[in-house]
């Protein structure tokens, strides 16, 4: 029996280790900017639900209380624009990483199929290919790729790394084109509240799919707007069919969110104020590191949404990230997220303001390149 993980690419974040133990011997020590992980509280009215259902010693259904199933379609009503959706038209995961890992399989994918991905992308998305023995196909232009043998095509606006934001009319040829040549499409959009100098549209919009859901789902995740990264709380809404499919698989495979979690889920998504409070949060610390990496000599690119900044100094992004650790900056180099990316960095805002505040001070010293430059 051959080793599964060997159809897999090497764990990128690995090779970060001799860096971060630069960043780390910095005297006011590391500011850690590589990971995109939730550093803030968790709201409170969250946290109350969470306990107030911590007494729950029966299982959970994969399909999610009606409570929850409420929220879901009321949330995809209101903030996404969908229309006419139905408890049928949605569906909780247990973490969107989860569902991107693990989706090809349990679609029946395998060898011969292929799953499109954009060139820079979130690496889960190659992953997932892999896991099912289907190929993985990187993208430009969706529209430009050779329909035959893709089933599964994945969008992600905002783009993981790079903040690039889809407009509409993209979308609109994209899901146009997809349904004429029957590829199933998943839209990523676990960064669309964090939209700052453009407002992402979901696929589910109807001046996107034209108020019918067929052939397309949109994932979406509470990790970054409600700081839940470790509840692990994630859901997918669109085709009934797709979603009805994955219900059954996720039967047979106990994939059942926690039920204080879905209880959670509910309070998180009913308020909004929240989610503003740490979209200031972000937009403060986002305008101090973009500011300071520009002047400091950075290009950044794209990075009108999500949590990153998209940056370069025209060098190999080693080169770089070799440069930020000798600050005590620690931010994932561009390669990590495919080899067009070899010339930048990603820069995660989601630091505390202090460790913020620190990065923008460090760079704001003269600039200096080291010695291994």
């Amino acid at each position: 029996m051959g080793a599964v993980s060997a159809r897999l690419p090497v764990f990128p974040w690995d090779k970060l280790e001799p860096y971060k133990a630069t960043a780390s011997a910095h005297p006011d020590g590391i500011v850690d900017l590589s990971v995109g992980t939730p550093v803030d509280p968790v709201p409170a009215l969250i946290q109350k639900a969470l306990v107030e259902a911590a007494d729950s010693p029966g299982y959970p259904t994969v399909w999610g209380t009606t409570e929850l199933r409420d929220a879901l379609t009321g949330w995809v009503g209101r903030r996404l624009g969908a229309v006419g959706v139905g408890h049928r038209n949605v569906l909780p995961v247990v973490g969107s990483k989860e569902l991107v890992a693990w989706l090809p399989t349990q679609l029946g994918l395998g060898a011969g199929d292929k799953v499109a991905y954009p060139r820079l992308a979130y690496p889960t998305y190659e992953v997932g290919a892999r896991l099912c023995g289907a190929e993985p196909v990187v993208y430009d232009d969706p529209t430009e790729l050779d329909p035959a043998g893709l089933k599964l095509l994945w969008l992600n606006s905002p783009s993981n790394p790079t903040g690039r934001v889809l407009a509409k009319d993209e979308l609109v040829r994209i899901v146009a084109w997809a349904r004429e040549h029957g590829v199933l499409v998943f839209s990523d959009e676990c960064y669309l509240e964090l939209g700052w100098e453009a407002e992402p549209v979901s696929v589910l919009h109807p001046d996107v799919c034209g108020g019918t859901y067929e052939g397309i789902v949109a994932v979406h995740s509470l990790s970054k707007r409600s700081n839940l990264a470790g509840y692990r709380a994630a859901f997918l809404a669109g085709d009934e069919a797709v979603l009805g499919e994955l219900l059954q698989i996720r039967k047979h495979g106990g994939m059942m969110t926690a039920a204080p979690v879905q209880a959670a889920t509910v309070a998180a998504l009913g308020d909004e104020a929240h989610v503003q409070e740490q979209r200031a949060r972000y937009a403060a610390r986002r305008a101090a590191l973009r500011d300071a990496l520009v002047k400091h000599g950075f290009r950044i690119e794209h990075s009108e949404a999500s949590l990153y900044l998209w940056a370069t100094r025209d060098e190999g992004c080693w080169e770089t990230v070799d440069y930020l650790a000798g600050l005590g900056i620690l931010v994932a180099p561009g390669d990590f997220y495919g080899e067009a990316g070899e010339r930048f960095v990603r820069v995660a805002f989601t630091a505390t303001d202090e460790r913020v505040e620190a990065a923008v001070k460090r760079l704001g010293q003269p600039f200096a390149r080291t010695g291994s430059e």
